[in-house]
């Protein structure tokens, strides 16, 4: 990290979080951010699903919700960026203040409840997007919707024509009842309707599927059950915990979903667990925890194709995306490794 970018974070540190956010992505829109020199190496290329990824490390959806700042994030250094999450309607949220910080556990807790401009706003923005980058498109549902797996349908059919892929967000903790859509009947029945706008689409796009962290090992069973049937072609283990063990800073006790370091452990075994409840045959993205090189390798050796971080952007700067796909580079020749796609899945066990 440069002189400069501490300096900057921790200037943002000493605003209101959502404030400090807001100020991170106009700073991106600007286009005066110095960017770190991406890091290019054919071992770091993955293909998934179709998509052609320059390396594992993306941006976990949440960070650009209403994907205002493509062409800054673009010059990131990301190997894919995931916008949103977007909603039919637009939406303002959860009351204020509804994002915490807690620097004592390298970690932050968000109630937002899917604010967002809506799914006609962001369509507009997604059809100028920058060339060259893997875009996809977090969808979620409106709190007040009368059929939100509707939702999720009618957000793809009007936003997909600009997509590399979509995610069904069912795990956000943030909108009453909405984790309910995990379970196996209501899931199908949601999974089908977005198979059936994504058919309807020029060019039908791959469609991940985010779970989180909290689900018992029949629950879990369950959702890869039901998506390996239903068509998907990814699952991003995981979003955010409603647990709150060992925590150390002030705002613990917040209401919401908690991100960053406390979570990389629960968020691992669960990515482990579905890696071997898939015979290894789903490609799973890993999130949750990830700060250095050797957290996103962890993910990798547990099961992880691509891996995605957020919060741990905000107290290290974006020179942790070219710091760690670096790093990854040093695993492989450590580990004798020589893509990292022939290190997916090799230390599996270590979390079961």
């Amino acid at each position: 990290m440069s002189l400069l970018e501490r300096a900057g974070i921790s200037l943002l540190h000493r605003l209101d979080p959502e404030r400090a956010h807001g100020l991170a992505l106009a700073a991106l829109r600007s286009g005066v951010l110095p960017m770190p020199a991406p890091v290019i190496s054919k071992r770091l290329q993955v293909q998934l699903a179709g998509l052609d990824c320059p390396n594992p490390v993306g941006l976990a959806a949440g960070f650009d919700k209403n994907a205002t700042a493509l062409s800054g994030l673009a010059r990131a250094g990301f190997g894919f960026v995931e916008v949103g999450a977007a909603t039919p309607r637009p939406q303002p949220g959860n009351p204020r203040p509804r994002l915490f910080r807690l620097p004592q556990d390298l970690a932050v807790i968000n109630r937002f409840g899917f604010n967002n401009d809506g799914a006609d706003a962001i369509a507009a923005r997604l059809a100028k997007r920058p060339r060259g980058m893997v875009l996809g498109l977090n969808l979620g549902a409106n709190k007040d919707s009368a059929d939100r797996a509707q939702d999720f349908a009618s957000v793809l059919a009007t936003c997909g024509a600009h997509l590399d892929f979509a995610t069904v967000n069912v795990s956000s903790p943030n909108t009453e009842a909405l984790r309910d859509l995990q379970g196996a009947a209501a899931l199908a029945a949601l999974l089908d309707g977005v198979m059936q706008a994504r058919a309807r689409l020029a060019r039908p796009i791959p469609i991940f599927l985010k779970i989180a962290p909290d689900l018992d090992p029949r629950e879990l069973a369950d959702l890869a059950e039901v998506a390996c049937a239903g068509g998907v072609d990814a699952i991003i283990a995981t979003n955010t915990t409603l647990a709150r063990d060992g925590l150390k800073s002030a705002h613990a006790k917040e209401k919401g979903g908690l991100s960053g370091a406390p979570l990389f452990d629960r968020a691992t075994r669960v990515l482990a667990q579905l890696s071997k409840l898939t015979d290894g045959n789903m490609p799973l993205i890993g999130v949750g925890g990830i700060a250095s090189a050797e957290d996103a390798y962890a993910k990798i050796r547990a099961g992880a194709s691509l891996v995605q971080l957020y919060t741990a952007l905000s107290y290290k700067g974006l020179s942790l995306i070219a710091e760690i796909n670096r790093g990854l580079l040093s695993c492989l020749d450590r580990d004798g490794f020589a893509t990292i796609s022939d290190a997916v899945g090799t230390g599996r066990d270590d979390w079961l």
